[in-house]
């Protein structure tokens, strides 16, 4: 019996699996997190002086998603293969750097659960197939792209454009949708919210929404076809409003203040693609439709 066999057989042995490759992801997906942002500063930093024909600065460490190797940002201490095991490094070290014994914040761990349960989740949802493969690799990016927005309210082309295009290859093979949905789902996902944005602009003269909120709905689209549009801007927009507000409650800031839109609709298409069947199935059904 081979491994897909194996696998087919024992779907729970297969979500698991997943998970652990989910952990592993997380993993680097935290390195993502923190290293992208600055390096697309650095980048701009360098177009910026090359423009203004200033003296480019050159950089005396190579830094990249590689290199150099992760440190404590406290003691700079170079962290080993076994101090870097998702989720039980930082259990085994109770949260401290093994040199200065400084806090290593809890959201590396929980970036890493985070990945390895949502990847479990898909894999026990689609099963042993290409819809799996193709939806670890979104649900990843997804993550990163959400947590690089709540941080720096920034999405990154180099994760949302790859993406798109790549939810539109997989349709043209009937993947999740047809070509033609996913094509018109790009479309007018990208021109929905970009209506709004000029809409909000010309009613208050304020900016509503950056454009990578455009690019990041048009990319779900390119996945899930148009269909999954109505539901995904429902969802979070709902979720966007009550979180948005506890937010501001918690951390007392004004309503002025921006609040990061992509993390919401990263969440909202994530479950729009997965179980959007069967939301509206049951919607209509309680409607009596």
């Amino acid at each position: 019996m081979d491994i897909i066999q194996f696998w087919n057989s024992n779907i729970v042995v297969f979500a698991l699996s997943a998970a652990v490759l989910g952990l592993l992801v997380g993993s680097f997906l935290n390195v993502v997190i923190y290293r992208l942002p600055k390096m697309m500063m650095r980048d701009w930093r360098h177009q910026a002086r090359d423009v203004l024909e200033m003296p480019v600065e050159e950089s005396k460490e190579t830094f990249n998603l590689i290199l150099p190797n992760s440190r404590c940002p406290h003691c700079s201490h170079e962290i080993k293969p076994w101090e870097n095991i998702p989720l039980f490094s930082w259990l085994f070290l109770r949260g401290k750097c093994s040199a200065c014994k400084q806090p290593i914040s809890i959201r590396y761990p929980l970036v890493e659960l985070a990945c390895g349960v949502l990847s479990g989740v898909i894999a026990w949802h689609y099963g042993v197939s290409w819809d799996t493969l193709a939806m670890l690799v979104l649900t990843w990016g997804l993550l990163a792209m959400s947590l690089i927005d709540a941080d720096h309210q920034l999405l990154p082309d180099a994760l949302v454009l790859p993406l798109l295009w790549l939810g539109l290859i997989l349709n043209s093979f009937g993947l999740f949708v047809s070509l033609s949905a996913a094509v018109w789902g790009a479309a007018i996902g990208y021109m929905s919210l970009w209506s709004i944005f000029w809409l909000f602009k010309l009613v208050t003269g304020k900016e509503g929404m950056g454009y990578g909120d455009f690019k990041l709905l048009a990319m779900l689209g390119a996945w899930g076809g148009w269909q999954i549009l109505p539901l995904t801007i429902l969802l979070s927009s709902v979720v966007g409003a009550v979180l948005g507000v506890i937010i501001l409650r918690l951390q007392r800031n004004s309503i002025s203040n921006p609040i990061p839109f992509g993390p919401y609709l990263a969440l909202a298409g994530w479950i729009a693609l997965v179980w959007g069947d069967e939301i509206t199935s049951s919607y209509l059904q309680f409607a009596g439709f």
